[in-house]
């Protein structure tokens, strides 16, 4: 279930259901010919099938951001088309074009994982993991020198640059990305990103617009709701943490329990701050029922890369803890 979940969000609302109906429509069609048991069922079936591979491949590829959408059109096309055509135009060599998909399946993803991950790519990794942030940095220079106009390369720069400090010029990259971005998904991914760096730096209100345009971009994704709504909280806005949780997030559909409990801590805190204690109790409820998410956060916080998170997250953390532990009460939150 929860792999479901998170494909459903992967995907977002739309995508997920034209995919329902795409299953449901095609699954139909297979099974009036199954039992109309024709000449031609058969053949009917076959495209049944081909026609949701074709549109599922179709769908889950919108749902990627740039550079993974080219990448992965270009594994997934050719194996769906070789299908295609030998189910449909030279049905006699259907069993050699599963196999001629399936090879370019595999070829596909090998020539097209080594041209997306260079080396320096690696570089940088092992660097971070090891604390050598610089270093970490200096491999990405080396690969945005060569691919300039690659938005997603500036995205990770940035969140380096996050783990070092150097906050203006991770900002700097996230708006790089967002002038190069090619669709509003990644735009809203760099949006997101300004609004982190602004959060960090307590700049909540530049944070705010940020967030603002963020969610605009992508009112499908739970984590622009989020983030709007941890903004608000910081800002002390009540009513605009309510809209962004409550209204426009639905707490039930948020796939990891980490961020569960995040959002009822802040939405019971704007219940206490507008003097509503009595609509903050259930919040508390499901605070207890996911309280297994708060030694997932105290595991992430204690690793030695997770400065940034200790800084932004930290304190409520600690809350949560202290609301359940019993140390604290929820008409302390105001």
């Amino acid at each position: 279930m929860r792999l479901l979940n998170e494909f459903r969000f992967f995907l977002g609302e739309k995508r997920f259901a034209a995919l329902l109906w795409l299953l449901l429509i095609t699954g139909l069609a297979s099974t009036a010919a199954l039992f109309a048991d024709q000449e031609w069922s058969s053949t009917v079936q076959t495209l049944a099938v081909l026609v949701f591979l074709g549109g599922a491949v179709g769908i889950i590829v919108s749902a990627m951001d740039g550079d993974q959408r080219y990448r992965w059109g270009a594994i997934l096309f050719p194996a769906v088309l070789a299908l295609l055509i030998g189910a449909l135009i030279v049905p006699s060599y259907f069993g050699f074009a599963v196999g001629a998909a399936l090879g370019w399946l595999v070829a596909g993803w090998l020539i097209f994982r080594r041209s997306r991950e260079p080396m320096e790519y690696k570089r940088a990794v092992k660097a971070m993991r090891r604390g050598d942030l610089d270093e970490a940095v200096k491999a990405m220079d080396a690969i945005i020198k060569q691919e300039p106009t690659t938005a997603h390369h500036y995205r990770f720069r940035a969140e380096l640059l996050r783990l070092a400090g150097k906050l203006p010029r991770a900002k700097s990259d996230y708006e790089r990305m967002k002038n190069l971005a090619k669709t509003d998904t990644e735009r809203a991914v760099a949006y997101n990103g300004m609004a982190e760096v602004d959060l960090q730096a307590k700049l909540y209100a530049q944070a705010l617009k940020s967030a603002e345009k963020a969610y605009e971009l992508a009112p499908d994704d739970w984590v622009t709701a989020y983030n709007l709504g941890m903004i608000q909280d910081r800002l002390m806005d009540s009513a605009g943490v309510l809209t962004s949780l409550t209204e426009r997030l639905n707490i039930q559909k948020v796939p990891d329990v980490r961020h569960r409990l995040l959002i009822a801590l802040y939405v019971a805190r704007a219940h206490v701050r507008s003097g509503n204690l009595a609509a903050a109790e259930p919040l508390l409820k499901q605070i207890e029922r996911d309280r297994k998410g708060l030694r997932e956060w105290e595991l992430l916080l204690s690793d030695r890369n997770a400065t940034v998170l200790r800084e932004v997250l930290g304190e409520d953390v600690a809350l949560l803890k202290a609301l359940l532990t019993r140390e604290t009460t929820l008409e302390a939150l105001a």
